[in-house]
């Protein structure tokens, strides 16, 4: 299942001997091009979550497969999984220079709430500059700068490494099947680097390169009282209502320091050191802007940590969504027979994915009054990760920086979670350059997401620098 067997795409290229363009030029030169598929991409509505959207991941499949075609690969293929296929394509130019190997995503999160968006979520606009659409930046804008910077060597004649694609359609639902292919396919996916972009930047002023990545343990509780919804008026009262006990329980996850209270939790937590906290806290950031960005009069976190530490290198524990009872139109005195929560901690090193479940599932089935039942239904998890800051590939990311910014990128922590890149490691062994370029006003897993025209254009052209700079250092 793991092996790509089908709808294998071969194709063959001249060389091109004609006066060669340079790619800032021909990037320029195709900016519209390069924006009209990139809209072509967005309206094909990937939400991997919701099984409705099923034949529209495939389909987007099939896009980002032709579009390596079209890009000049030697070989596409579509690997079929368990769930949605990951599509996968290369360019060997010669054994003797180093390799590559791009990831990405085509899947998107689910739009909802609809009706909070300005414009439909997958049918992209331009505003004040910005692309607005489902996946503008996370993660179609940010991987089909790849390819387009892979075309753009290609017509330029300035491929100076080998590339592979490997471009999955299920991280936003936990990347189930990836580690099965991975693990299936280690030859094939053989290179000397990873390239993500799948990341933020501080700012459009200061460029900044992504080092660290928090993991994921994702799961979903249920709290069960009587076996049907009753009678506010007759029942209340008597009857354990089941929405008031989630309540209860989701509350004392966290104490008045905004510290987690499940046992054991911060066991494995690796803290940074003062001087590691003090680089982190020296990146510009104004708490002032952050607030008014967010509408927000004040920040909250963990007692003891400053908002970047909060959102970068500490775990947390967060209700991602909460649900039960009567929520129609009008009202209806219920006490309701189930009330459920999706609830996601962020982990930092050394913490583990599993691990951390094992001791969320155990506590919260202690917090139970005996007026419920609980149940605890894992969804999925990820490890947290840490990238070399002193390797050849991150200086030729540093050199690809200056050369198209102006200026140096500043290495960051983010709070999200990419678990292919501590997969990589384990597995192929192999590092991960996070090269993103987004923003985090860009909205992602939110209404409005958007995507700076700037940034995808000026993003395909720091890529195609990347692999200049990369060759030239691996000499």
């Amino acid at each position: 299942m793991a092996n790509c067997t089908n709808h294998v795409t071969f194709v063959a290229f001249k060389k091109n001997t004609s006066k060669r363009m340079s790619p800032v030029d021909y990037i320029k030169d195709n900016k519209q091009k390069f924006l009209d598929e990139l809209f072509s991409l967005l309206r094909i509505p990937s939400v991997s979550a919701d099984p409705k959207y099923k034949d529209d991941v495939f389909k987007t499949a099939d896009f980002v497969k032709n579009s390596l075609v079209q890009a000049g690969v030697d070989k596409a293929e579509i690997c079929p999984t368990a769930g949605y296929p990951i599509v996968y394509g290369e360019k060997m130019i010669d054994p003797s220079l180093p390799t590559v190997l791009v990831y990405g995503h085509y899947d998107v999160q689910p739009a909802d709430p609809l009706e909070l968006w300005d414009s439909p979520p997958f049918e992209p606009v331009i505003k004040n500059d910005k692309i607005y659409a489902r996946g503008a930046c996370d993660d179609k804008g940010q991987m089909y700068m790849h390819v387009k910077a892979f075309e753009t060597m290609m017509k330029t004649n300035t491929l100076t490494c080998n590339v592979k694609f490997m471009i999955e359609g299920e991280e936003e639902v936990g990347s189930e099947n990836l580690e099965i292919f991975v693990k299936a396919n280690k030859k094939k996916l053989e290179a000397d680097i990873i390239l993500i972009s799948d990341t933020s930047m501080i700012s459009l002023d200061t460029p900044s390169i992504t080092v660290g990545l928090r993991g994921l343990s994702y799961l979903q509780v249920e709290v069960t009282g009587p076996d049907r919804d009753l009678h506010s008026g007759v029942y209340g009262g008597a009857v354990g209502n089941p929405i008031n006990e989630l309540c209860k329980m989701i509350a004392s996850l966290k104490d008045e320091k905004n510290r987690i209270t499940i046992p054991g939790f911060y066991d494995k937590v690796l803290d940074l050191t003062n001087e590691e906290r003090k680089a982190l806290n020296d990146a510009p950031f104004d708490l002032d802007e952050y607030k008014k960005d967010l509408k927000i009069a004040a920040v909250s976190g963990e007692d003891g940590y400053t908002t970047l530490e909060r959102a970068g290198i500490r775990p947390t524990l967060d209700v991602n969504g909460i649900w039960g009872g009567y929520i129609g139109e009008g009202a209806k005195t219920v006490l309701p027979s189930k009330a459920s929560a999706k609830i996601s901690m962020r982990l930092v090193p050394n913490q583990v994915s599993d691990e951390i479940s094992e001791l969320f599932t155990k506590h919260f089935e202690s917090l139970a009054p005996d007026t419920v039942k609980v149940k605890v239904i894992p969804h999925h998890g990820g490890e947290p990760a840490v990238t070399p800051t002193d390797s050849v590939a991150y200086a030729a990311a540093s050199d690809a920086f200056v050369e198209a910014w102006g200026k140096a990128p500043i290495p960051t922590r983010d709070g999200g979670s990419i678990p292919i890149v501590s997969l990589f490691k384990d597995e192929l062994g192999l590092d991960t350059v996070l090269m993103g370029f987004g923003l985090d006003s860009d909205a992602i897993h939110s209404p409005n997401e958007h995507y700076g025209i700037h940034n995808y254009m000026k993003g395909i052209e720091t890529i195609t620098l990347f692999y200049k700079h990369y060759a030239n250092r691996s000499k």
